[in-house]
Parts: C-alpha cells; sequence; structure tokens
C-alpha cells in the first residue's frame, strides 16, 4: 500500500487505511504500508516510512508545499519497498498513491487497484488551495483525469463516485469498497461507564450531548454549526455540543466570541482509541460535511455505538444512512442545527434510530465486508493482468 500521508495521525482517511490493512490482515494478506516519515506507527502494521522532510509536521488534513519534496521521496521509498518484496497487487490510496502506484505498476508489472476517495480538485478547491475557475484548477483537473485512468482497478468509497469512474473503466474494474467500522470496539456503553467518560471532558452528567469527531476544518462546516447554535442552545439548556479533533485553536475562539464557552466544547485532539468511548458516551452523532463527494467515516462509527446521525441530505449520506438519517438541505446550517434540537425532542425516535443504526453496523457495514470486496478486485485484475489503459 502506498499511502501518501503522515499516517496515523486520527482522522478519517486514516482509519479507512487502518481498517483496510487490519481487515485484508485478518483474511490472510500480507501488507505493508509505504507511508511519510511523521506520523503514529500502529502495532502490528508493517510501515516502511520516507526520511525526515525537514520542517515538515503537519498532521492534519489539506495540501502542502512539503508534499512536492515528500511525494517523490515517497516513490523512492516505495519502489526499494516493493523490489525486495515484489508484492502482487500495488494499492495506492488517494490520487498521490495512486501517481507513484502508475509509476510503479509500469516499472514492476505488478497490477494497480486504486483506492479512490474524492475528487483531488474538489478537495483543493474545499482547502482554499486552487480557485476552481483558475488555470490552476484546470491543469489539476487533467493531472487528476490522467491518474483516474491510470489503474487496472478502482476501490471507489462512494457509490456516486463507483457512477462516475464507470464512465473510465470497465464495470468489471471498479467496485464500491464503502467505509467500514470495528463493531467490537465501537458499542453502545452502560450508564456507568458514560458518566466518567462525560466527567472527563467535562460534560454534565444530565446533558444532552451532541457530539462531532473529526478534522476540525471549514468544509466539515464547523463554521455554520458554530453560527447557528446559539438558538438551539437557548431552547434546549441541557444541551452540550463537543467537537473532538483538531486544529480546534480558533474555533474555540470563535465559540468563546460567540458566547458559547461552557456549551460548546473543544478538548482538542483525542487518540482515535479513545474516542471510542467518547463517541458511545454522547445521545446524537453530527456531521455538517459539505463535501457531497468523499465519504464520511465519522457516521459509520456513530451508528455502531448507537447513535442518531444528524447530517446535511446528500447521496453520500443517504448511501450510508438510508432512512436512518436525521436530514437538513444540503448546505442549510439554520436547518441542521434545528434538526440536533428536534431529535433530541423525541426521544422515542432517538431510541429507535439508535437501536436501528447499532443493528444496521453490525450487520452491514463490518470491515470485513470491505475487505472481501477488495480481494474480489485484487482478483479481478490478478485474473488476466490486462491493463486498463493504453
Amino acid at each position: 500500500m502506498v499511502a501518501p500521508t503522515p499516517f496515523f495521525a486520527d482522522r478519517g482517511c486514516h482509519v479507512r487505511i487502518l481498517g483496510e490493512v487490519r481487515a485484508l490482515q485478518a483474511a490472510g494478506c500480507e501488507v505493508t504500508l509505504c507511508t511519510y516519515h511523521h506520523g503514529r506507527d500502529i502495532d502490528g502494521v508493517r510501515t516502511v516510512r520516507i526520511p525526515n522532510v525537514p520542517g515538515y509536521r503537519k498532521l492534519t488534513a489539506g495540501p502542502s508545499n512539503a508534499k512536492y519534496l515528500a511525494d517523490p521521496l515517497l516513490l523512492l521509498r516505495s519502489l526499494t519497498a516493493a523490489l525486495g518484496e515484489r508484492p502482487d497487487v500495488i494499492h495506492g490510496h488517494l490520487h498521490e498513491g495512486a501517481l507513484i502506484g502508475r509509476i510503479l505498476r509500469k516499472l514492476l508489472a505488478v497490477p494497480l487497484v486504486f483506492d479512490y476517495q474524492g475528487s483531488l480538485t474538489d478537495e483543493l478547491s474545499s482547502h482554499g488551495y486552487l480557485d476552481p475557475s483558475g488555470a490552476r484548477a484546470r491543469v489539476f483537473g487533467e493531472l487528476e483525469t490522467w491518474i483516474d485512468t491510470g489503474a487496472d482497478a478502482v476501490a471507489a468509497s462512494t457509490t456516486r463516485a463507483s457512477a462516475t469512474l464507470r464512465d473510465r473503466y470497465p464495470s468489471t474494474r471498479v467496485r464500491t469498497v464503502l467505509d467500514g467500522v470495528d463493531t467490537d470496539e465501537f458499542r453502545p456503553l452502560p450508564a456507568d461507564q458514560r458518566a466518567g467518560i462525560r466527567e472527563r471532558f467535562g460534560v454534565a452528567p444530565d446533558a444532552q450531548l451532541a457530539i462531532y469527531v473529526g478534522v476540525l476544518a471549514d468544509y466539515q462546516g464547523i463554521d455554520l454549526v458554530l453560527d447557528h447554535i446559539a438558538a438551539v442552545l437557548r431552547e434546549h439548556p441541557r444541551l452540550q455540543v463537543l467537537f473532538a479533533g483538531y486544529p480546534e485553536t480558533e474555533y474555540r475562539r470563535q465559540a468563546d466570541e460567540l458566547g458559547l464557552a461552557g456549551r460548546v466544547l473543544f478538548p482538542g485532539r483525542v487518540p482515535f482509541d479513545e474516542t471510542r468511548a467518547l463517541t458511545a458516551a454522547a445521545d446524537v452523532g453530527i456531521t455538517a460535511k459539505l463535501s457531497a463527494t468523499e465519504g464520511n467515516l465519522k457516521i459509520y462509527n456513530y451508528l455502531a455505538c448507537g447513535l442518531p446521525v444528524v447530517a446535511f441530505d446528500n447521496v453520500v449520506n443517504r448511501e450510508i444512512l438510508g432512512d436512518l438519517g436525521v436530514y437538513a438541505p444540503q448546505g442549510d446550517g439554520a436547518s441542521f442545527v434545528r434538526r440536533i434540537g428536534e431529535i433530541l425532542d423525541d426521544p422515542d425516535r432517538l431510541a429507535d434510530l439508535g437501536r436501528r443504526g447499532r443493528a444496521h453496523a453490525v450487520d452491514q457495514l463490518s470491515w470485513h465486508r470491505a475487505a472481501s470486496d477488495l480481494i474480489e478486485l485484487y482478483g479481478t485484475v490478478l485474473a488476466d493482468g490486462t491493463p486498463a489503459y493504453r
């Protein structure tokens, strides 16, 4: 696997990578993960890293000019690892991983599977790196198209992405491999354990707790929630909203300026292992993510912990939640926060969605299902070795 990111850094993209690795290992596959120099080693994951890139310590999502040095180093490190291990398949995560994988594929005659998690140009635009109407966006758009068509098969994280990519590939070479969740780790907790976790994070014992777990960034809709949440907090004096993630400093300052201190909490970075209990201590999970092309892995964790989920109404969230979601119109922050209050005011529906969401996660959303899909896709590219492009 080629992962052009500081793995592991307690965020959604990395959780997908880790979930796939562990599930593939459980199915009998040997996996070597090639990644950047920084990040946290995970027990049981064979990891090789590039040499140190001076000054590059960024762990948050989004573009960085340091990648122009890190990615060539990752190509060389991945090539060295592949020459030593002679893998059956190269699995490239994200567009940079697929680009590196395309070069390795050419050099080593090993098939490439592209793990597609969303549009490259959409991501760069959402982080303010590109003007969507500018010349640079057109250049990156051409690069994205070239990368998209360079693999032998694609594992897309959403059905919408699969439909788009099938315009460029035979249908047998595109498979929707949804995110997953370990439902043994993410699960509801008894009341006494919930109380202790709440106390640790400054949540009142009798609070109605809405939780967000993930990267804190504008494209995740954090600003939208902060701009509109005051009215719902006034109507629901027991409601607290906790944003577990980073970088939190600017959002905490914004909340303080809006007079939300004590009601809206920003504990900062919470290690992934600790998010399991924290999520299970909440009453409702929220995600105001604005992208309609990327997956939304936090929803899986919310469901596994028995939380109803408030989300925007788009095809990605509908694919995961179906009729289990509490939906607001896409991008409508005022409606979104009203949905939080509405579900908390309806305890019967709250409990019903929690029970059904947990059952759906156990039955349909395991990482073992994702590993089975990936292994089937590997078999497709290994069976004939026919390149998907000329």
